[in-house]
């Protein structure tokens, strides 16, 4: 493990003759990498038949790239099994929801519970690790390849019967899961295991009950896949991180929560890859900043590793757009500020042939004459001068509350309305505090949540008695806590708790909800102190609580009972960045500038400023730039688009 930053990219050796090899490892050199990840799509080239391997090249490979003085992160290469195995394994490609085998010819066609899948990729693990784990180049292991991306779910009989075991262990008998279902409603009473089934397409809505536990199996299932692969390659190396990169902040399909307690503790790394989405109405920061504050949440305080993300354009979108000047600096340090101990991306050498021929890479098409290549050896010099932040901690103290059994809820059919999507909200809120210079850790709603002094829920619709109990513990403790609409009225089997209503909340808020009011497509309502609001609203009493704000005919919409706030509709980005930035108590940098502060156990602590803005910026503090050495005795300039990192010798 190097005393500094990883450095790198994804390394796909297979894809060009071997004479460019030399020429890689020297620019890789030049641009100052220090990690790459090879073998991710490497099934087919290892084992060009069943049981015949052929490790040539591989071999070389890693060879020379120890030669040249850079780690491997070797991957297991599981996630894109070869035209040979699924022709002679058709009962492993998925089946979707209308009963449809989907053909190979791209990745991830498996099924996740196929015991023939799991077989052939615990072999293949087993192999390379027999083969590899004493190679000196052998960095860290990498499973699979961003498990759950394009095939999550499984409609299979296969998976059927696994989903009846899964919900044997959950429930016990089927009393249980009658009841956890409501299959009295529509005569969904099932009266043996073997009329259980995942939810297939049907007439019309599926029980949402079922639709919650079938997410939550296939989450499992993708997890048990990981968790094989992973115990092979501790057994077989001891002492060598193994990690797999998740794809947290873009995709949810997974509980990342329960993919934690597998992914942290002794030589196990989080790794995340994270790429921006042109149309996302969040800007390009705030992207980063959540993808980035969310992988922390997972870590749980140990090192995560920003595994990919791009240096400009990727390939996937409908309009592919390609970074501005500055941005593929801002986006990387972004992810080091918040906590990743080195920047890696999707690909060293830009391919030219492929599904992703358009995807950026650190060696672009247009080669080394290129802004992209100078952008690339100017920010491997930044990491090199970054090298003391490694191992320090990212100070927040402030929590956005995140589950995804509950985004999952909100998401079933026949819901008050189509428009309130509760990942979207979290994302927005998450954005709102960004904008307001909050730095904020997304967390569960049952983490420890003593660090904060401000906890966010926007959208908890189903939430557990022991979570609810634990944010009143919070709140009891002086902690302040803002909840958004729509939240409290479900509990874990996606059943509608007993009046009052917000549930689970209603005594915790001192409110009563009395009715839904969901608002007609571009309709907006203007709160009393000039708030708007749109989307959703609701007919709310506050027996026992202030009311904040009102609609207008004067009844209560934000409403307040001791530190705990309530949010009744879904405020605009202006006014909902208002009334966080009021509860978290304003911030310490000037609009535009995003702080993040890293801090050693010594108490050596890295202040990170980020300038989104298109002035120069003066933040009030004193420091040493380590980027540029420059030295700050009262007031740091921050330039338009730029970064500065201070070495500074207390928190502020």
């Amino acid at each position: 493990m190097p005393s500094g930053l990883w450095y790198g990219a994804d390394y796909n050796p297979e894809q060009w003759p071997e004479r460019v090899w030399a020429e890689d490892v020297a620019l890789m050199r030049e641009a100052g990498v220090n990690l790459v990840t090879v073998n991710v799509f490497g099934w087919a080239s290892i084992e060009p038949a069943a049981g015949e391997y052929d490790f040539a090249r591989l071999d070389r490979v890693l060879d020379l790239l120890h030669d040249g003085g850079i780690a491997v992160d070797l991957a297991t290469a599981t996630a894109a099994p070869p035209p040979w195995f699924s022709l002679a394994h058709p009962e492993v490609l998925p089946v979707d929801a209308a009963g449809l085998r989907l053909s190979y010819g791209s990745r991830q066609a498996f099924c996740a519970s196929s015991p023939v899948y799991r077989s052939a990729a615990v072999g293949l693990a087993t192999t390379l690790a027999n083969r590899y784990a004493g190679h000196p180049a052998l960095a860290m292991w990498h499973v699979h390849n961003e498990y759950g991306c394009h095939a999550p779910q499984c409609f299979c009989d296969v998976s059927t019967v696994d989903f009846r075991d899964w919900l044997r262990r959950r429930y016990a008998d089927l009393d249980a899961l009658n009841a956890a279902w409501g299959t009295d409603f529509w005569s969904q009473r099932c009266t043996d295991w073997e009329q259980v089934q995942p939810p297939r397409r049907t007439v019309t809505f599926a029980n949402p009950g079922q639709v919650l536990d079938w997410r939550r199996f296939c989450s499992d299932a993708q997890l048990a896949c990981f968790v094989a692969e992973r115990d092979v390659l501790e057994r077989l190396s001891p002492g060598v991180p193994v990690t797999t990169n998740l794809m947290a902040g873009n995709v949810y399909d997974l509980d990342y929560w329960a993919w934690s307690a597998e992914l942290t503790g002794g030589d196990r790394w989080v790794s995340n890859d994270h790429y921006l989405i042109g149309d996302d109405p969040r800007e390009p920061g705030a992207q980063v900043a959540f993808a980035a504050d969310l992988s922390r949440g997972i870590a749980r305080g140990t090192p995560w590793l920003l595994m990919e993300h791009s240096t400009s354009a990727v390939n996937w979108q409908p309009r592919n757009y390609a970074k501005p000047p500055g941005q593929l600096r801002r986006d990387s340090l972004s992810h080091v500020a918040r906590g990743s101990e080195g920047a890696l991306f999707f690909q060293w050498r830009a391919s030219r042939a492929g599904a992703e021929k358009w995807h950026s890479a650190m060696l672009p098409h247009a080669g080394t004459d290129s802004a992209v290549w100078r952008s690339v050896v100017a920010l491997g010099a930044d990491l090199r001068s970054l090298a003391d932040v490694r191992g320090s901690r990212v100070v927040a103290d402030v929590a956005v509350l995140l589950d995804y059994p509950s985004v999952w809820a909100q998401e079933a059919p026949a819901q008050p309305s189509a428009d309130l999507v509760a990942y979207p909200e979290v994302l927005r809120w998450h954005a709102a505090l960004w904008r307001a210079g909050v730095t904020a850790d997304v967390v569960h709603p049952c983490a420890d949540l003593s660090p904060y002094r401000l906890v966010v829920a926007p959208s908890l619709y189903l939430v557990s008695d022991s979570a609810a109990d634990h944010l009143a513990s919070f709140v009891d403790r002086g902690g302040a806590l803002v909840v958004g609409p729509y939240s409290g009225l479900v509990d874990p089997a996606d059943r509608v708790r007993p009046a009052p209503l917000p549930g689970a909340f209603a005594s915790l808020l001192g409110i009563r909800v009395e009715e839904h009011l969901p608002m007609r497509p571009g309709e907006t309502v203007r709160l009393s102190d000039g708030s708007v609001g749109s989307v959703w609203s609701e007919a709310l009493a506050a027996p026992d609580a202030v009311v904040e704000r009102t609609y207008p005919d004067g009844s209560p919409a934000v409403t307040r009972r001791g530190s705990a706030w309530y949010v009744s509709t879904r405020l605009d980005d202006p006014s909902l960045e208002a009334l966080l930035a009021r509860v978290a108590g304003g911030s310490p940098y000037p609009p535009g500038v995003d702080g993040v502060w890293r801090v050693h156990p010594d108490g050596r602590s890295y202040l990170f400023l980020f300038n989104h803005g298109r002035h120069d910026a003066e933040v009030a503090i004193a420091g040493r730039d380590l980027l540029t050495g420059a030295r700050w005795p009262s007031r740091t300039t921050v330039p338009a688009g730029g970064v500065v990192v201070l070495d500074v010798v207390a928190r502020a």
